[in-house]
Parts: structure tokens; C-alpha cells; sequence
């Protein structure tokens, strides 16, 4: 007698989530697999405007990843309890938009520098904190790793977008590293001047890298130097990050019993 169809999906979900979400040594590795896929698609986004002049070659991976990426999303989303609430989650429409520049790439050319957003929505995942930093959930290191993850993310959207948007429209900026460049001193707020964007829109977009890059720099130095706080929610008021060493929580007054080793 064969399965009927509903058992099947019932068998395949739990098969997925139990691949996602346990703790076993074959579902951690399966997560580190995943994870390292992650990081190779990362870095052929990396690498993609340079790629580019492979001509077939660089279709050719560009299909494979896509594969691979459609694979993921479709096994998360089978494990997922509601596959409705997967979609109401902006994270996971990012992952979207990235299939998409993959499964369009000459169509959606102008857009392939939204896929090193891949990045920013691995280390915000649960996976990847659950699987590869569970030692450092909930930590300094994790605020320290996403802090960084966050900038590194915005200086590639930047310079592939003025690589995309600027390149043989303005003289200085003729190849990736020169979009690279312009993004980083804008970033910094070094403006050597030798680079600089055409135009109001030029103009504009500088001011708004300049003042982003700010704000991701103040957040990165917060997560180095700002006083360790550990996890752990009050049970009055749902505060969820305290002082290691607090006996009251700081909102409500609520005496905790924080561990040791919190």
C-alpha cells in the first residue's frame, strides 16, 4: 500500500525540520553544509562583476547557485509550521529578491549587487547561530559579528551599485575596484576628492553613503566598547538584556537570579 500524499508532505516536513531546527550531530552538519554553500554563493557575488567577462561560464554558475538557493528556500519554507507567516517576514523576502537577480540575470543585471544581501540575512538567520556561533549566541560576539556583517554588506550594495549605475558615465569610475574605492573614502569620510559622483544624484547618493557610514561605524564601535550585558529575559517586565552582575532589573525593579556562566 503506498503512502497517501498528505502523509508524504507530512514525512517531508518533518524530515526538513528536523534537519533545521535539531540538535543532532547530522542535523548540525547538514546546517554546516548549508552554511558553507551560503559562504561560496557570498563570495561568487563577491567576485560576480569580474566574473562577468566569462561570458558563458559565469551563466553557467549563476544558474547553479540559483539551483542551489531554490533548494534552500523550498526545504525552509516545507519545514516551516506556516508556510503564510515564512512569507510575512522581510528577511525572507530578501532571499527572494536574490533568486530572482539569479534567475534573471541578464534581465535583472541592474540588480545583482542586491544579492550580497545573502550576507547580511545569513548572519541575522537563526541557522547560522544556532549551527556555527552557538557558542556565542546571545553574546558581545554575535552584536560584534552582525555589527560588522551589516557594514561589510552596505560597501558591497554601494559599489555595486555605483560600479552598475556610474561605470562609462563618469571617467573615474571605470572598473569595480574604482567603485570599491569611491565607496570606502566616501564611507570613511576621507573624500579625497580624486573620484566624485556627477550630478545632483551623485551628490545625493554620497551624502547618504557619508551618513549611513557613520552610523554603522558608531554601531560597530557601541558593540566593541559598551559594557557586556547577558541574555536573560525579567520575568516581570520581559527585559532581555541585563548586566552580568545585576541583582534588580533596571525597569521594573524585579529581583533576577542570573547564572553565573550568563
Amino acid at each position: 500500500m503506498t503512502a497517501s500524499p498528505a502523509r508524504h508532505r507530512h514525512s517531508l516536513r518533518a524530515r526538513f525540520r528536523f534537519l533545521y531546527h535539531g540538535n543532532t550531530t547530522t542535523a548540525v552538519r547538514f546546517r554546516i553544509a548549508v552554511i558553507a554553500i551560503d559562504l561560496a554563493i557570498i563570495a561568487f557575488f563577491v567576485a560576480a562583476p569580474i566574473l562577468k567577462d566569462y561570458g558563458r561560464t559565469f551563466y553557467v554558475v549563476d544558474y547553479c547557485i540559483a539551483a542551489l538557493l531554490a533548494a534552500d528556500l523550498i526545504a525552509r519554507i516545507t519545514a516551516f509550521s506556516d508556510w503564510k507567516d515564512w512569507f510575512r517576514r522581510p528577511i525572507n523576502w530578501v532571499d527572494l529578491i536574490v533568486l530572482g537577480s539569479l534567475l534573471l540575470p541578464s534581465w535583472a543585471i541592474n540588480l545583482g549587487f542586491l544579492r550580497i544581501l545573502r550576507l547580511w540575512t545569513l548572519l541575522n538567520s537563526d541557522l547560522f547561530w544556532r549551527t556555527v556561533g552557538r557558542r556565542f549566541d546571545d553574546t558581545r560576539v554575535e552584536e560584534v559579528t552582525r555589527a560588522v556583517g551589516n557594514l561589510v554588506t552596505f560597501v558591497f550594495v554601494v559599489t555595486g551599485f555605483v560600479y552598475t549605475v556610474f561605470r562609462g558615465r563618469h571617467d573615474g569610475i571605470t572598473g569595480y575596484v574604482d567603485a570599491l574605492y569611491f565607496t570606502v573614502a566616501t564611507l570613511t569620510t576621507t573624500g579625497f576628492g580624486d573620484i566624485t559622483l556627477p550630478g545632483v544624484w551623485g551628490r545625493l547618493l554620497s551624502i547618504a553613503v557619508m551618513l549611513v557610514g557613520i552610523t554603522l561605524f558608531v554601531r560597530l564601535g557601541q558593540s566593541l566598547l559598551k559594557p557586556r550585558k547577558v541574555s536573560f529575559p525579567c520575568p516581570t517586565c520581559a527585559l532581555q538584556k541585563h548586566d552580568p552582575d545585576a541583582v534588580h532589573c533596571k525597569a521594573c525593579g524585579t529581583v533576577l537570579a542570573i547564572p553565573d556562566n550568563g
